[in-house]
């Protein structure tokens, strides 16, 4: 037997079940874009604020013996103020972020144009910083054209993390708010058109628990996390804010006709 054939073929058989790296990079990237822009984080806050604000509402008028349709009109009004309230909230936010960081793209551009050299040895310190060699650093920070946009948005990234084209959407931000806290917070209310008194209290309670477990074993699934840690985060929240507004619901509320 030659050496050759001693140590095999050349050329890697291909393992049919090893993920497309390319197709990976693609969708972590995706990902990464849709969490700049607000919609990951309005998406996780709208449906979790649904949840948790309304099946307090309801628990707090259910404890003080609220009728079914006292409930009903009190938890589609919370429905309808909280998802404008959010959507309204998330609009101003990542509207007076994406105002900030372009501030601070338009002093970096002029900055490029004035300054230059300047520019170039902050580039290079934060280089040094992150563990590049000085050499290296150097000749990283010098290697694109000054008068190219590539050059300003390479500075962007690394003095500030900021990318000119992920600053956020305002209006994405704000749609995610709306619609997505509507669908948390109709989640505990779609007992009380079916039914009423403790059924739907219950209904309201374990529907909730189920949906606060699903989006928080998402979010670590998400990030890397364990599903069930999540799960068990989200579900702790939702009791202990049920609990307190039953609570109160007890011992102020009175008896709606």
């Amino acid at each position: 037997m030659t050496a050759a054939a001693r140590r095999g073929p050349l050329v890697t058989p291909i393992d049919p079940y090893v993920t497309d790296g390319g197709a990976d990079a693609v969708a972590l990237r995706a990902r990464s874009q849709s969490v700049n822009r607000g919609a990951a984080r309005a998406a996780v806050l709208g449906v979790n604020d649904g949840l948790v604000t309304n099946l307090s509402l309801i628990i707090a008028m259910a404890g003080a013996s609220a009728s079914q349709s006292a409930v009903r009109l009190a938890a589609f009004a919370s429905l309808v103020a909280g998802a404008f309230s959010m959507a309204a909230g998330e609009w101003v936010s990542v509207r007076s972020q994406v105002e900030l960081y372009r501030g601070i793209l338009a002093e970096l551009r002029n900055l490029v144009r004035r300054n230059p050299r300047l520019v170039l040895e902050q580039l290079t310190d934060r280089l040094e910083e992150d563990g590049f060699g000085k050499e290296t650093a150097q000749q990283a920070a010098t290697e694109l054209p000054l008068d190219e946009d590539r050059f300003f948005d390479f500075a962007a990234r690394t003095l500030f993390g900021i990318t000119t084209d992920g600053l956020g959407s305002p209006r994405v931000a704000a749609l995610s708010s709306l619609a997505l806290f509507s669908v948390g917070a109709l989640v505990p209310l779609v007992p009380w058109f079916l039914t009423s008194g403790s059924t739907a209290m219950w209904a309201s309670i374990v529907l909730t628990a189920i949906a606060s477990v699903a989006v928080g074993g998402w979010i670590t699934s998400s990030s890397g996390s364990g599903v069930v840690r999540g799960g068990a985060r989200q579900l702790l929240i939702v009791v202990a804010a049920a609990s307190v507004t039953y609570l109160i619901g007890k011992i102020f509320g009175t008896v709606v006709a």
